[in-house]
């Protein structure tokens, strides 16, 4: 008797019926053996694509101090501002990161991101805006998001300075379109 896939139905178990069922057990078996006999040998004789992929990538390790530090460019930035490098991933990953200090005062001038971005704040006081809104206050631990091709603004407070990690991804080359800068009237709460 065939099941719905016509499989053997064991109605019974009769020494017939247990010897088929035992047969049809050995037939797969050996069939199972069989095939991952040849896969380990096709394995074994060509790696696979990936296998050969790994074999040519490595881990990149950027140790701390080995990117030199840059000072903010006075077109893009007001007050005193460090950068430093974190990390540019290669093609086809198009994201980047740095650590970004703000001394009391400074910040950036209004600009956009194409894919976004995403600031850490990691240390100190600071501000916020995106064009149209108030000015939001950051503090270390706080994540923000700016979505994509938002007009905004951020750097430190008056009084304290700030640090973040900025994470952004590039499109067609370009992590940001810088804007005009950010005067003491607008800065100021």
């Amino acid at each position: 008797m065939t099941g719905p896939c016509g499989g053997f139905l064991q109605r019974d178990h009769n020494s017939r019926g247990m010897i088929q069922s035992a047969s049809r057990r050995g037939i797969m078996v050996a069939t199972a053996a069989g095939l991952a006999a040849y896969i380990a040998r096709r394995a074994g004789a060509e790696p696979s694509i990936a296998k050969q992929r790994n074999e040519d990538m490595d881990i990149d390790i950027k140790r701390s101090g080995s990117r030199p530090s840059t000072k903010g460019s006075a077109e893009w930035f007001t007050g005193a501002v460090r950068v430093d490098p974190l990390f540019q991933a290669p093609d086809p990953a198009r994201v980047s990161g740095a650590h970004v200090t703000f001394e009391p005062g400074a910040r950036t001038a209004w600009h956009t991101h194409p894919l976004g971005q995403t600031l850490i704040i990691t240390s100190g006081f600071g501000w916020v805006q995106k064009d149209g809104g108030p000015i939001e206050e950051v503090r270390p631990g706080d994540v923000v998001w700016f979505p994509p091709g938002l007009k905004h603004w951020h750097g430190a407070s008056p009084a304290t300075a700030m640090s973040h990690i900025a994470i952004q991804e590039s499109l067609n080359g370009s992590p940001v379109t810088w804007m005009e800068k950010v005067g003491d009237e607008q800065y100021r709460k």
